[in-house]
């Protein structure tokens, strides 16, 4: 008997262990999908100046893991208004949000309930009198054109808002950086176990919001239509907007093209990079240049499904152009303004940025690890006489290319940027 029990007390240690173990690698695992958000400081400031904030992203892209974040530093309440049952809570929005007051009442997926925002002035100006100024009001949206509008009409003065853009090279680190590249930087597409895996979350990220989400949040377009357009986009990368060549590939006209691009800037799954206007003398360009903000979807959307399909594809110079532009403007100060500059007589720079206090930025954009300056770009800078001049390339060394231009990789580039 005595060694039946003895037995059974070594099965019951042995199982009490492997549950121990697997406890401790379940942690490990969850750990190790932690990244921290720069954005997390930027929503908690402006929390503590505005009564609203809205942190608008594309799905996915970790909103509902930033507000949990920023729930474990105030005392908050979290209604998924895409749930039934939460939307069943604020059937009388007033009292319910008013039972509330001394909370952060963090609104996810508010679209869903655009109707909301009126009430919400009304409880801000209430608050203000009683003198409850700040930090009353987290919403989380997928930038819908239509969430855009209303908030802007209700909360005009009452709210700020946060991007929360897919990782970038300052969060994932710079040995991290051609995955980055490669995958992308949503959370699950960088974080997969594989490439193969990668490559499916990010088909299914593109099919899912072609067949369900951009139905929901904009106006009525056919999945197959839109998924010519996008991956139309992603052909010409980073190149200028010929929007009468994409309407006749589409068969429809000007105007309607340019509805699609407005609504895929809106749901900020592409960037319209502007011409700088500022030299009055030179014939320039001025036609945008498009760029799919995510490179995984760009990889995506071409059927790219590894490192080697991409460098072996002539989408991977401009593919690089777009994921430099994209990190660089997440690291950018606030109010800095972006745009590439061009004129007729060919001198030409990737990406301008015109930073706080009139201060000019020069960057121009190369693959491989001892990039090469065209005439042109001499000649853009004869122009416009930048306060700095940089070519980043996708090496680390940092070096002077010449004088008055240093050669920079990308994560110590947009650490300069930072400190702008």
């Amino acid at each position: 008997m005595a060694c039946l029990q003895g037995s059974k007390l070594n099965v019951d240690v042995d199982k009490a262990l492997e549950r121990f173990i697997l406890a401790i690698l379940e942690l490990n695992a969850i750990f190790a999908r932690m990244i921290d958000r720069r954005s997390l400081q930027t929503v908690l400031a402006r929390l503590d100046q505005f009564p609203a904030v809205a942190l608008l992203g594309p799905r996915q892209v970790g909103k509902t893991t930033l507000a949990q974040l920023v729930a474990g530093h105030r005392k908050g309440v979290y209604l998924d208004l895409e749930s039934a049952k939460d939307r069943g809570k604020l059937s009388d929005p007033v009292h319910y949000l008013s039972a509330h007051e001394d909370k952060l009442v963090t609104l996810d997926e508010i679209q869903f309930m655009p109707t909301l925002f009126q009430e919400l002035r009304g409880l801000i100006d209430l608050g203000r009198r009683q003198g409850k100024r700040t930090g009353r009001f987290l919403l989380l949206g997928s930038a819908s054109m239509e969430f855009l509008k209303q908030s802007s009409e209700s909360l005009a003065g009452r709210i700020a808002y946060v991007e929360l853009s897919p990782l970038d090279v300052l969060e994932t680190g710079t040995d991290g950086s051609e995955r980055l590249w490669i995958r992308g930087g949503f959370p699950d597409s960088f974080l997969a176990e594989t490439e193969e895996a990668s490559a499916i979350w990010r088909d299914n990220f593109i099919k899912t919001y072609l067949e369900r989400d951009i139905p929901l949040l904009g106006p009525r377009i056919l999945a197959q239509t839109l998924q010519r357009f996008w991956t139309m986009l992603a052909h010409s990368q980073g190149q200028l907007l010929n929007a009468a060549r994409l309407a006749r590939s589409l068969a429809v006209d000007g105007k309607t093209v340019a509805r699609y691009l407005d609504l895929m800037v809106d749901l900020l799954l592409v960037r319209r990079l502007p011409p700088y206007h500022g030299n009055a003398a030179k014939r320039l360009v001025k036609s945008p240049k498009t760029y799919i903000r995510d490179s995984g979807l760009v990889h995506a959307l071409l059927g790219l499904d590894s490192r080697e399909g991409v460098l072996g594809h002539p989408v991977a110079g401009d593919s690089w152009e777009g994921f430099v532009v994209e990190n660089v403007m997440r690291a950018a100060p606030e109010r800095t303004r972006a745009s590439f500059y061009r004129t007729a007589a060919g001198a030409e720079i990737d990406l301008l940025l015109e930073l706080p206090n009139q201060r000019l930025w020069a960057i121009e954009i190369k693959r491989g690890v001892n990039p090469k300056l065209e005439r042109g770009f001499h000649h853009a800078r004869e122009d416009l006489n930048p306060e700095r001049c940089f070519v980043v390339h996708s090496g680390n060394e940092r070096f002077p290319k010449t004088e008055d231009v240093e050669a920079i990789g990308l994560s110590d580039l947009c650490r300069t940027v930072s400190l702008a």
